[in-house]
């Protein structure tokens, strides 16, 4: 996870600053983290986990 990522912020996110979520892309892994504590912990997936979370999410 060296070097800068680029972060974008969740789709479902509020404009007000409240709950959210930014997620990064690397060629290993997928990045997950607070917005409001960006140099905190961050959650890292393979992208296949990360497809499968999604895939579960969506189907209950």
């Amino acid at each position: 996870m060296s070097g800068r990522v680029a972060w974008r912020k969740s789709s479902r996110s509020g404009g007000t600053g409240g709950d959210c979520v930014e997620l990064a892309h690397t060629r290993s892994a997928v990045l997950v983290r607070d917005s409001k504590n960006p140099d905190g912990p961050k959650l890292v997936f393979t992208p296949a986990h990360f497809a499968g979370f999604l895939n579960a999410l969506r189907n209950g």
